[in-house]
């Protein structure tokens, strides 16, 4: 069985050295030769072996303190170390386990048993390896998953709460909306009537010229139609918040279907509307739209919906965490939204901030499930992590950050515009 590496020979007799190293090279294993503890462990720290056979009795550091120090170090502490010694008594044997040593070969040396004992551990350290393999396997899977069931959930969550919150609007806007017209032609009636009534009786009796003077018959005929007209844009504007609400958590089907991104980046900012004006610490968050001619793209729109919403929610955290921090307190906080085609027919939509900027060492491990830079209790680490599973998994896409401590984020989006 030969190693991918090397055994490590430690020992300060030539004939014991000579011994071992007929009996590796017999079997075609790979060796290298120390001859004091010192040198041992800057070898192997250099290079890791896969086994280290270690005599006991040596000048300088004996083979006991060796151990100790190579088990100490974190990039020595796996591999396995077998003593070689002549001392046989309980105490010695018992101080090499406690240290970490995985056995002992005792001198002198018997070709044969030197020879099962290291293909025993050289399997072992194999099997070991292995099994830890598989359990980092397991362990990202599982992670995977449990990130895919969170997402899921959240979607499902939110999905069903939003549909609820747009339903129960729409039998009051539908009642607002289909009342405000006759209402106009009511209160247009009723005006004409007053001024037909005025012409024809000019001299009113003295009980309606009190009446009129404590309404403020003028001022009521001049602000009712203003009055109205805000009645109007304010159930146009419940109207679009409700359309928004129905764009935004879209129910997804097994398959993609075409998609507008526009759309989507706009549902979201409408039902974002309320993070993005004063709030008493900053001015309004200024929102560029910087639309390109995009097509509609083929997409799971809803879950596209929500990619976007937690780019620019985490926008919004970013520039409200600069702003705490007096970074930005002299520029207008601001969003930017580009979108536009590229030459491998992708979509590509670019979300940027003005905020605080990520760190480069937090930049690497940003889409990692549980991993968030907020402050503890503000973030869960899984809106990056389900946002590039979204973009990256389900529609075969980009998803990269561009940031710069101190001068804001950018996110970018890529994903194909057919597929």
């Amino acid at each position: 069985m030969s190693p991918k590496g090397f055994i490590l020979l430690v020992d300060d007799n030539p004939t014991n050295l000579s011994v071992l190293s007929e009996a590796l090279s017999s079997e075609g294993l790979n060796f290298r030769v120390a001859i004091d503890g010192e040198s041992a462990i800057a070898q192997a720290e250099r290079n890791q072996p896969e086994l280290i056979l270690l005599d006991v009795q040596m000048p300088g550091i004996n083979g006991f303190e060796t151990c100790r120090r190579l088990k100490a170090n974190p990039l020595t502490t796996n591999i396995p170390v077998i003593f070689t010694t002549a001392l046989a008594d309980t105490d010695s044997k018992t101080k090499g386990f406690f240290l970490g040593a995985v056995d002992y070969i005792p001198k002198p040396f018997a070709q044969e048993e030197v020879l099962a004992r290291v293909r025993v551990h050289l399997r072992l350290k194999q099997l070991t390896e292995s099994l830890e393999q598989q359990v980092r396997d397991r362990t990202a899977a599982l992670q995977q998953t449990q990130v895919q069931l969170v997402q899921q959930e959240k979607l499902s969550a939110l999905g069903e709460l939003i549909a609820g919150i747009a339903h129960e609007m729409n039998n009051p806007i539908s009642f607002i909306t289909s009342n405000l017209p006759p209402l106009d032609e009511y209160i247009a009636a009723v005006c004409e009537m007053l001024e037909l009534y005025a012409q024809e009786y000019p001299e009113p009796t003295p009980t309606i010229t009190d009446a009129i003077e404590a309404l403020d018959v003028d001022f009521v005929l001049e602000d009712m139609p203003k009055i109205l007209n805000s009645l109007k844009l304010g159930a146009e504007r419940i109207q679009n918040l409700s359309n928004s609400l129905r764009t935004f958590c879209r129910s997804d089907s097994d398959n993609k279907a075409p998609g507008n991104l526009h759309q989507g980046l706009d549902s979201t900012l409408m039902i974002l509307q309320h993070r993005l004006k004063n709030n008493g610490d900053r001015s309004s968050i200024e929102v560029i739209r910087n639309y390109g001619n995009l097509p509609e793209v083929n997409c799971f729109l809803g879950q596209m919906n929500q990619v976007f919403m937690n780019l620019i929610a985490n926008a919004i955290d970013a520039i409200d965490e600069a702003i705490a921090a007096g970074k930005i307190s002299s520029v207008v906080p601001q969003i930017t939204i580009t979108t536009t085609t590229d030459a491998h027919n992708m979509a590509v939509i670019s979300i940027a901030d003005n905020g605080c900027g990520i760190p480069a060492s937090a930049q690497q491990r940003l889409f990692e499930p549980l991993f968030t830079t907020k402050p503890v209790g503000k973030g869960t680490g899984l809106g990056l992590s389900i946002a590039h599973q979204i973009v990256v998994e389900k529609h075969n896409g980009k998803l990269e950050v561009n940031s710069q401590p101190g001068m804001g984020t950018e996110f970018k989006i890529a994903i194909p515009i057919s597929s």
